[in-house]
C-alpha cells in the first residue's frame, strides 16, 4: 500500500508540474489551415484550435496558451472574415487551451463541461497559474452526455462520455461537415491521462469509442495534424490492447517496473508527462 501511494503521489505531482511547465514553454506562432468550407484549424500558440465561421459570427474551439497567443489567434481569424468571434468552446482545462482567452474580446459566450469549469475555478482559487482571468470563466455549462445546439447557424453536438484526459473533456461534433474537434483526447499514440484532474484510462476508452463511431472523416487533435476515423480506430485499438495487458499483469501482482519490462518500455520515463502505462497502473492499484 505504501509503495502504491508513493507511486501515485509521484505520478500525479509530476503530471501537475509538467502541465504548468508545458504551459510556460514557448510555442510556435499561430498558423491557420483550411479544413472544409467554413472550418479551419489553427496550430501554434498552444493546443490546436478549431475556427468555425457561422452566419453572423465565429465559433472558436480552444483558446491557446497565453493572452498574446490568444490575441494572435483573434488576429488570424480577422484575416479570414470580418465577422466577430462570439463563442468559444473549451475541450478541457489544460492551460495551453484556456489561458489564451485573456487575449480574446470580452463578453463572449464561453461553453465548457461543468467539470471543466470546476477545474478552472479550483486553479483560480489556488492562484490561477494555469487558468484564464476570471472574466473568462465559462458562462454556458454542458451537463449531459450529448447536447445538440445550433450556434451562428451551425449545427453541432457537444459530447462528454466519461472522465478521460481530464474530468471535463468535451468533444465538438459537426455532423454536416463530418468534423470532430477532440482536444487532447486523441493524440499520435498512447493517450495522456491526467490523474491529478481525475482522468481515467477506462473512461478514455469509453469516450474515444463513441468518437470513433461517429460519421466523421476529420478529427482535429490537440497537438497533432488532423486524423482520419481509421487512424482514431487504430489508436483506440492499441490503447485497449495495452490496457487489457496491464490489467492482466496487475492481477498477477506485477510491479510497475515488471509491467514496463513486459511491454518493452524503458524503466525511466523520458516524457514530461506520465505515460499511459504509469497512469493506468496507478489507476488500477490505488486505494
Amino acid at each position: 500500500m505504501r509503495n502504491r501511494t508513493t507511486g501515485l503521489f509521484a505520478v500525479t505531482t509530476l503530471a501537475f508540474f509538467c502541465t504548468l511547465a508545458f504551459a510556460q514553454a514557448p510555442f510556435p506562432p499561430v498558423t491557420v489551415k483550411k479544413l472544409k468550407d467554413n472550418i479551419y484549424m489553427a496550430e501554434g500558440g498552444g493546443g490546436t484550435s478549431t475556427v468555425i465561421i457561422g452566419q453572423n459570427g465565429v465559433i472558436v474551439v480552444d483558446g491557446k496558451n497565453r493572452p498574446p497567443d490568444g490575441k494572435q489567434l483573434v488576429d488570424e481569424v480577422g484575416k479570414l472574415t470580418n465577422k466577430p468571434i462570439t463563442t468559444v468552446i473549451l475541450t478541457h482545462s489544460d492551460p495551453d487551451h484556456v489561458r489564451g482567452l485573456g487575449g480574446f474580446p470580452k463578453g463572449l459566450t464561453i461553453i465548457a463541461h461543468e467539470n471543466d469549469k470546476k477545474e478552472i475555478e479550483q486553479d483560480l482559487a489556488a492562484g490561477g497559474l494555469a487558468s484564464p482571468p476570471k472574466e473568462y470563466l465559462p458562462n454556458k455549462i454542458v451537463t449531459q452526455a450529448r447536447e445538440s445546439m445550433t450556434i451562428e447557424g451551425v449545427k453541432m453536438t457537444l459530447i462528454h462520455i466519461a472522465p478521460a484526459h481530464t474530468t471535463g473533456d468535451l468533444a465538438v461534433y459537426l455532423s454536416d461537415a463530418k468534423v470532430v474537434a477532440s482536444g487532447d483526447l486523441i493524440g499520435n499514440g498512447d493517450p495522456t491521462v491526467h490523474l491529478e484532474k481525475h482522468g481515467s484510462s477506462e473512461g478514455w476508452i469509453k469516450f474515444v469509442s463513441v468518437l470513433a463511431d461517429l460519421d466523421a472523416d476529420t478529427y482535429v487533435r490537440g497537438h497533432a495534424d488532423v486524423a482520419t476515423r481509421e487512424q482514431v480506430r487504430l489508436i483506440l485499438a492499441n490503447a485497449e490492447a495495452k490496457r487489457t495487458r496491464i490489467v492482466d499483469l496487475v492481477k498477477q501482482g506485477k510491479s510497475l517496473g515488471d509491467i514496463k519490462q513486459a511491454l518493452g518500455e524503458p524503466s525511466a520515463n523520458p516524457s514530461r508527462f506520465a505515460t499511459f502505462t504509469e497512469t493506468t497502473y496507478e489507476e488500477l492499484t490505488r486505494k
